[in-house]
């Protein structure tokens, strides 16, 4: 009987949130596909001093990962605020318009620091206010008629998402090199406008769903009643008892197990911290090398666009071989085993750039392919440990705690970025961090990952793994991907 109900049509309104969705990423990353370098040009060296291109890199870094850890640290504020007060379609209208005023500052106060900055912050709370809310709007337009075809409409979804990041990162760089930054970070405003534009549009076919109003039986506040009355805790029990006496009993298990996944959230910031490095620390590397390739000459900015055409390459090879052939020989590829060979891929990739960065510090002009290998690398390393990650914290976590654990592994990206960001100022400002310049930059970072691994390495045989049967839906891995790589 349930069979012969279901419709084979999709929800009217899935193609405005799609192409919204499109747009919204090539206006994201085609400002970001050049941010770095534009800041030293224009902002820190606009003369090219050699002198003064390390304090000059380490400030365009430090203002580039200050913007992507606000922007990934405010998905918490916008679930909560369509969850408890406006509803998804009015925050991500709202927070659009937002968004589109950034993008205008970027593109008119391309001469003025402070302004570009509002600019950037603009930016960051509009991509961070909707980046909670617009895959989840999605899933909202589906009912028990139609949820079969979801997977199809996720696929779809992840698949504009990578389109917008592979066209943005090559032609907004060409934009940038011909027609100036004003063009270069206009054209993305414009697609943002188009992105609204187009949300707007499907107003009157999107399935709304109601706020529903503060609920206070929530991970922050049983967190926060739990820690200002840990004094009153029994003996033999968990902190977190103590919070039954006020909140429901059941919600208070569900946060302890939020608080399990959080054992092994703790070693993912380090992962963005050099993550995040190829759209900004790489990017500035890829000018002092040789960029010819097959015989064209790359712009340093393009060669980013290496990440997503790899990491669509590298998820079906992961999901439908490479897994299955360790399972077959007895080695369970486990959550917590991807995320460490995830780790290691990782070192292995910076290991390459900080070699790469000794030739260059030594007078050098090295081929360009040494960081296109780097990246192919690393977009492993990112299906290992980023949607793993994420499939990890949905199998978890309980059904009224899987927002949640989205927002907190987003808010791995922000830390990952904050750290980062605040060891480039320390380089600028001449401070501690100051000592590691050139490939001791990225010899730092691979000493602090190395640790990192050694530790994962003795926690993870006492940490959850997932439970049997607890395998997401194809419709939810394909939200975990684009979840995951909506950077």
């Amino acid at each position: 009987m349930s069979e012969s109900v279901k419709k084979g049509r999709f929800p009217v309104s899935v193609p405005f949130i799609i192409a919204n969705e499109g747009a919204e990423r090539f206006s994201f990353y085609g400002m970001r596909s050049i941010l770095a370098t534009f800041l030293v040009a224009q902002f820190f060296n606009p003369s090219m001093n050699p002198a003064l291109q390390t304090v000059a890199e380490a400030k365009a870094n430090e203002a580039t990962h200050f913007f992507v850890s606000l922007a990934y640290a405010l998905p918490f504020v916008g679930g909560i605020a369509a969850d408890w007060f406006f509803g998804k379609y009015k925050v991500i209208l709202y927070i659009s318009v937002v968004y589109c005023f950034g993008h205008l500052f970027l593109a008119l106060f391309e001469q003025d620091l402070t302004m570009f900055q509002y600019g950037l912050l603009l930016i960051a709370v509009g991509a961070g206010g909707i980046k909670s809310c617009v895959s989840a709007n999605l899933g909202d337009q589906f009912d028990e008629s139609n949820r079969h075809l979801m997977s199809k409409i996720y696929g779809w979804f992840y698949f504009a998402i990578n389109s917008g990041s592979v066209l943005s990162t090559i032609l907004i760089p060409l934009i940038y090199a011909n027609y100036g930054a004003k063009w270069a970070f206009g054209i993305p405003g414009i697609f943002m406008a188009l992105a609204t534009i187009i949300f707007f549009a499907g107003r009157k076919r999107y399935v709304r769903v109601p706020p529903s109003g503060v609920n206070r039986n929530n991970f922050v506040f049983i967190s926060l009643y739990a820690l200002f009355n840990m004094g009153k805790k029994e003996k033999g029990r968990s902190v977190l008892d103590v919070a039954k006496k006020k909140y429901l009993s059941e919600k208070v298990e569900d946060v302890k197990s939020v608080y399990r996944v959080l054992a092994v959230f703790c070693f993912i910031p380090v992962f963005w911290a050099m993550w995040d490095q190829n759209l900004s620390e790489w990017v500035l590397q890829a000018t002092k090398l040789d960029r010819t390739i097959f015989g064209f000459q790359l712009l340093p900015e393009q060669i980013q666009t290496v990440n997503p055409f790899f990491l669509l390459v590298f998820i079906p090879v992961f999901n439908y071989l490479v897994y299955p052939f360790f399972d077959r020989l007895g080695l369970k590829t486990t959550p917590l085993r991807r995320i460490g060979a995830g780790l290691v891929l990782t070192l292995a990739s910076f290991t390459i750039i900080a070699l790469l960065q000794t030739e260059i510090d030594g007078g050098a002009h090295p081929t360009v392919w040494w960081q296109i290998l780097a990246y192919v690398i690393l977009s492993a390393a990112e299906v290992l440990v980023s949607i793993t990650g994420l499939e990890y914290a949905y199998t978890q976590a309980p059904k009224s705690m899987k927002s949640t654990m989205t927002a907190i592994w987003l808010l791995t990206t922000a830390l990952g970025n904050l750290f980062t960001a605040l060891v480039n100022k320390s380089i600028s400002a001449g401070g501690f961090f100051s000592q590691f310049h050139g490939a001791g930059y990225y010899w730092f970072f691979i000493a602090l990952l190395g640790s990192t691994i050694l530790v994962y390495l003795l926690v993870t045989p006492f940490l959850q793994e997932s439970k049997p049967g607890s395998r997401v839906s194809d419709e939810d891995e394909l939200l975990v991907a684009s979840q995951s790589h909506g950077q």
